[in-house]
């Protein structure tokens, strides 16, 4: 007699019942060729986003040309300049300091490659493009300044009419030159292409001196800044800059001046008068 509470000898076995929430789920397979074809795409992304956007904005290397629509590859040529502006300054004003130290002469400035002076030139040029129809950026010169550099004639321009509205321009915003015996010291410099130069008033910390400097019709770079009593100040910046004038008052004790570079193609001479306040004019 066979017992109806009998059961087969096989074991006992929950058979899976499929969850309706996870009928349509498929699942991806993590296969070698699925990850490198994930870092591959990664990978040109990052270098697209590299090509187009990076390099130009930070060193002016447009490939694509992108960057030149886009105006970051003017960003980019800016930020180089001004860093070998800056490092060009640094060392021409450690070097007489270092020089006067040791005991030895003052070393003459070297003269750039011819490279590097037609890619700085081009660099200027844009920069006074720009700044003719935007603007300068904040802080590198003065309202005056800029007027007067996007305002300054072509050199041919001499010789046109006095109505000219460029002339007329030129003639608003110059500053004009105060009378010449108001002056205590004046000086000269010719500057080659790309050479640059440094004269500083010793004074005391409070002290006004007053001053007019100009490139005799042509435009220069320049640095107003001071060193001493172990601090460093930079009071104004400016490319291209025909001419300014006005008064220097000293942030603490030390010298206090200009550093002049000649960015054109021909020799400029720069002539600064100085008065007021100061103890000497320390000068090349």
């Amino acid at each position: 007699m066979t017992n109806r509470f009998d059961t087969p000898n096989a074991p006992l076995r929950a058979e899976p019942r499929p969850y309706a929430g996870t009928q349509n789920v498929q699942s991806v397979s993590a296969t070698p060729g699925g990850l490198i074809r994930s870092t591959l795409l990664a990978a040109g992304a990052a270098g697209a986003i590299l090509v187009l956007f990076w390099l130009p904005a930070e060193y002016g290397i447009d490939p694509t040309g992108v960057g030149a629509l886009t105006g970051l590859t003017e960003m980019g040529e800016i930020k180089q300049q001004l860093a070998a502006e800056a490092e060009a300054d640094a060392k021409a004003a450690a070097a007489p300091i270092a020089a006067s130290a040791a005991g030895d002469a003052v070393p003459a400035l070297a003269a750039p490659a011819p490279e590097i002076l037609a890619r700085l030139d081009r660099i200027d040029a844009q920069l006074a493009a720009i700044s003719a129809v935007i603007g300068a950026p904040p802080g590198l010169t003065s309202p005056e300044v800029v007027a007067a550099a996007a305002a300054e004639p072509a050199p041919d321009a001499a010789a046109a009419p006095a109505s000219d509205p460029v002339e007329a321009a030129v003639a608003e915003t110059a500053v004009p030159e105060p009378a010449a015996p108001e002056w205590r010291d004046e000086v000269s410099y010719t500057l080659n292409p790309g050479e640059g130069i440094e004269v500083k008033l010793a004074m005391e910390e409070g002290q006004t001196a007053r001053f007019f400097w100009t490139a005799n019709g042509n435009v220069v770079n320049f640095d107003l800044h001071g060193d001493g009593s172990g601090q460093n100040i930079s009071y104004e910046q400016g490319r291209a800059v025909p001419e300014a004038t006005g008064t220097l008052t000293a942030a603490f004790t030390g010298n206090h001046g200009w550093f002049w570079r000649n960015r054109t193609d021909v020799p400029v001479t720069v002539t600064l008068r100085t008065g007021g306040q100061y103890a000497e004019i320390k000068a090349p």
